[in-house]
């Protein structure tokens, strides 16, 4: 089953000179596949994500999820369609510093009204999935990135939404604690059946993936599978952005 349809998508930014930022994507990903998103900066990969998350609205083209299509919705149900439908993991963590772990976790069920029994049991079940039951009643200023990040995974899954967009989300971590996030998410991933749409401009972590499309210019350029051999595919990640030219730490 297609979680994410896109069809046709084109992002245009109109002023003095029109500017196009993406062109006639189209792609799916199925229900607990884990894609990554790569390419050259300026590729169109976070405006990809913003038209998916319904931050920007494409220009022609539709988005759907599970077969909806939110940019059809009013704007009270479309509030409840992000809250039910989509989880999101930022670079920056966006987290509340004046609310608690807990309370920060908890807030899209509170925000829908969700009964604190219904509460407490998914919140039980994620925390120990993800290792943050020691730091419920921490502020987010006494953690480390790692766990904020933790964090923010853990509030994104809070509602079992049937897809995750990640955006750069272990940009701000040290090597091991990226690597801790990875691991998360892709415990996530095969233990919730959870898909994941994750941009990334580290080849390591879109190793983790099982698949990566790359974008150039605003159109996909091509698309490689992991298969069974996880340093291959790392292989095949660094040839394509090799080919694809630039200064890999741009990318």
């Amino acid at each position: 089953m297609d979680v994410l349809q896109v069809n046709n998508l084109s992002k245009i930014y109109l002023g003095k000179v029109n500017y196009t930022a993406l062109e006639n994507i189209d792609f799916n990903l199925k229900e607990g596949e884990f894609v990554g998103v790569m390419g050259p900066s300026g590729s169109g990969k976070t405006t990809l994500l913003n038209c998916i998350s319904t931050i920007d609205e494409p220009s022609t083209g539709d988005v759907l999820v599970k077969g909806r299509n939110p940019y059809k919705l009013g704007e009270e149900d479309l509030s409840k369609f992000r809250r039910k439908e989509l989880g999101f993991v930022f670079q920056d963590f966006n987290l509340i510093d004046t609310l608690t772990v807990k309370e920060n976790i908890i807030l899209p069920l509170v925000l829908d009204n969700i009964t604190t029994k219904v509460i407490e049991e998914r919140l039980d079940k994620i925390i120990m999935v993800l290792g943050i039951e020691d730091i419920l009643s921490k502020r987010t200023f006494e953690i480390s990135g790692g766990q904020a990040q933790r964090v923010a995974i853990a509030r994104a899954l809070i509602h079992n939404p049937p897809l995750i967009l990640a955006d750069e989300p272990t940009g701000n971590l040290d090597t091991r604690a990226a690597k801790d996030v990875m691991k998360m998410l892709t415990t996530i991933n095969e233990g919730f059946m959870t898909s994941i749409l994750m941009v990334t401009h580290d080849p390591y972590i879109a190793s983790f993936c099982n698949r990566v499309i790359f974008i150039k210019d605003g159109r996909i350029y091509n698309e490689i599978h992991k298969g069974d051999n996880k340093t291959i595919f790392y292989k095949k990640i660094l040839d394509m952005l090799s080919f694809l030219g630039g200064n890999l730490d741009d990318i």
